[in-house]
């Protein structure tokens, strides 16, 4: 198997619509577009939000909506989610909502369903999430593959607009069980690593030995999602990582708040403990200078054979979150 290279796949973004500490979710949106427009002028092949509900710090609950916006703004760059949480919706809604989407902006529109919560367990009874719902995320998938499929054009129940157009369906997930059901029909697989690194390599292993094609994918095609904060000098990206560590110490031990301004990186200590809990959970999270960016992530590509390279930038100032996407956009190009 030929060796890939950063300059050889697809890069694509994963924004989690993050507030920033003093912000507020109308500079978050603003900058997602931003964001957008500019990956879109680098050469970036998707963009896509994800579904949380009651944090603070996150302001993409409304997904579907947010996709609209970002896809209004942009012409050329697929949009979509990473992902849509199936079993907080009806299918019949999925099908309805992004047959709109992909009728206001055709041959753009991408589908990741995921089957977690994306929030707790409070928020999720809110949400009138079925307590079985996780168990019957294949069923639901199916469900909705039928309201989208042409062949469902006299079914007693339709999704007008939606049935019969062209809207990929990716399975999304942290785990292997996404990874047997992404191969078993036939989809394509998109690992959440930037959050949950310890099952990725399993989990692709396992989505290629047991894929079958179907009439949505002849061949597996996998995304992995990863960290990246890149600056021009090493220096430089460690400070601005010090929010991104921040953010994720505030998930590990459940005291969530908005993104906070970055340190001097010789300020951020922890205590040891501490600190290997935090880089378990961001083992592959990729900070510094272009040099150090290529090199580390042509070793993470070819570890992991990923057809295309997701990134999540948790990144506080915004002109710098724009560089450090600027950087990858220009090693990707590099012939």
């Amino acid at each position: 198997m030929a060796t890939k290279t950063l300059s050889q796949i697809k890069i694509s973004v994963l924004d989690l619509a993050i507030v920033r500490d003093g912000g507020n979710p109308a500079d978050t949106f603003k900058n997602s577009l931003d964001l957008a427009q500019n990956a879109e002028k680098w050469g970036y092949n998707r963009f896509w939000l994800a579904e949380h509900h009651n944090m603070q710090g996150v302001a993409s609950s409304a997904t579907v909506v947010l996709i609209g916006h970002i896809a209004a703004g942009t012409s050329t760059l697929r949009v979509g989610s990473g992902g849509i949480m199936l079993p907080n919706h009806a299918p019949l809604v999925v099908a309805e909502q992004f047959g709109t989407l992909a009728t206001l902006f055709p041959n753009r529109i991408d589908l990741g369903l995921g089957r977690a919560p994306g929030t707790d367990q409070f928020t999720a009874a809110a949400l009138k999430r079925d307590e079985h719902a996780a168990m019957e995320f294949p069923a639901n998938v199916q469900e909705l593959q039928m309201y989208l499929s042409e062949g469902n054009k006299n079914g007693r129940v339709r999704a007008i607009p939606g049935e019969g157009l062209d809207i990929p369906i990716w399975i999304l997930g942290s785990s292997t069980d996404s990874a047997y059901l992404a191969a078993s029909m036939g989809l394509p697989y998109a690992f959440a690593s930037h959050f949950a690194p310890a099952q990725l390599y399993k989990a692709l292993t396992i989505y290629r030995n047991n894929f079958k094609p179907s009439e949505y994918l002849k061949e597996p095609y996998t995304i992995a999602c990863v960290n990246v904060i890149a600056a021009d000098t090493d220096y430089e990206a460690q400070r601005l990582a010090t929010s991104f560590k921040r953010l994720f110490w505030g998930i590990i031990t459940g005291k969530r708040e908005q993104l906070k301004a970055p340190v001097k990186p010789e300020d951020d200590f922890r205590d040891p403990m501490e600190e290997a809990a935090l880089q378990q959970m961001t083992q592959y999270t990729f900070i510094g200078s272009p040099e150090k960016i290529e090199k580390e992530l042509n070793q993470f590509i070819e570890f992991t054979q990923i057809d295309e390279l997701m990134v999540a930038s948790a990144v506080y100032e915004h002109d710098a979150r724009i560089h450090s996407y600027e950087i990858l956009g220009e090693l990707n190009r590099k012939s």
